[in-house]
């Protein structure tokens, strides 16, 4: 097996309730081939006692003032030299195995520069408390403004895709410049889902930013978004208005047989084959889509 290395960031700012845990769940996946690197806002509480305690770990970690998050995901990423890209914030967690996963699939398909794995999430306790289905996505799916979700715990990349687009675009947004940086990154390639858990998002009682201000997290993406679709090409708008059209009229159809028109629909999607693991080969294979087999989205 091929180990590519694998650059993740941590941002933190007084995230030390989490952070030990954070960190031992990149750690304790014994990947040969890790740069991790933490980025520490200037934390007053033990944050900077426990990367500390796993420095020896570490590719690089300073503790400074900085802008916010997305600053602090940057600038760990311009430290970075990995081949395979991805962060993950300090109260959530990687899966085990998720990286001998993720570098199993990008070894064996060169030509996919972009995976997402099942959603999930963790408690307080650290419980995986919620397996969601897996989803096929589109970019098209965010042009028609539905705002669904792309786990960015569960996301990787590899550098080539990162250095194809302008992060400071994305990541001058205060709260979405993960959904900025998914939309920066449709422009270039598709997302290939599959069936295998590889990082999860933490629910907390208090003090959960992203869903205390989700209501300024959506208008920022909905400004993002509707400044991407301005920019569309002719024929990327003609493209969507005929999604548009379709699900029209299969939404108000009295008819019952329209298998044909939803299958048209579903194909405009353009969505990329899925991975699936063989159980018995112990390998990952391209599944293709078709709308009788696959939900387009469904979480």
């Amino acid at each position: 097996m091929q180990y590519p290395k694998i650059s993740i960031v941590t941002p933190n700012y007084n995230g030390g309730q989490f952070l030990e845990e954070t960190i031992l769940s990149v750690i304790g996946q014994n990947y040969p081939n890790l740069e991790y690197i933490i980025i520490d806002g200037g934390s007053t509480d033990n944050s900077v006692e426990i990367i500390k305690k796993y420095e020896k770990h570490l590719a690089y970690w300073v503790s400074e003032p900085d802008n916010g998050m997305y600053e602090a995901v940057k600038k760990g990423f311009d430290r970075s030299t990995g081949e395979i890209m991805a962060w993950i914030n300090s109260d959530d967690k990687y899966h085990m195995g998720a990286f001998s996963i993720v570098a199993e699939v990008f070894s064996n398909f060169q030509e996919i520069s972009w995976i997402t794995g099942v959603p999930t999430a963790f408690d307080e306790l650290g419980r995986c408390v919620l397996v969601a289905n897996s989803v096929l996505w589109s970019k098209y799916t965010f042009y028609l403004q539905k705002l669904s979700w792309i786990q960015q715990e569960s996301t990787f990349w590899r550098r080539r895709l990162w250095d194809k687009v302008d992060v400071t675009e994305a990541f001058s947004l205060k709260l979405a410049g993960d959904f900025a940086l998914w939309m920066l990154f449709f422009r270039h390639e598709k997302i290939y889902s599959i069936n295998a858990l590889l990082g999860g998002f933490r629910y907390r009682k208090e003090n959960q930013k992203t869903l205390d201000l989700m209501g300024s997290y959506l208008a920022e993406a909905r400004q993002f978004l509707e400044k991407e679709i301005s920019m569309l090409s002719v024929e990327s708008k003609k493209h969507l208005q005929k999604i548009k059209i379709c699900e029209k009229i299969i939404n108000n159809t009295k008819r019952i047989n329209i298998n044909s028109l939803k299958s048209y629909y579903f194909n405009l999607f353009e969505y990329p084959d899925r991975l699936i693991f063989d159980r018995y080969k112990h390998t990952f294979y391209r599944k293709k889509n078709t709308y009788f087999t696959e939900q387009i989205y469904d979480y």
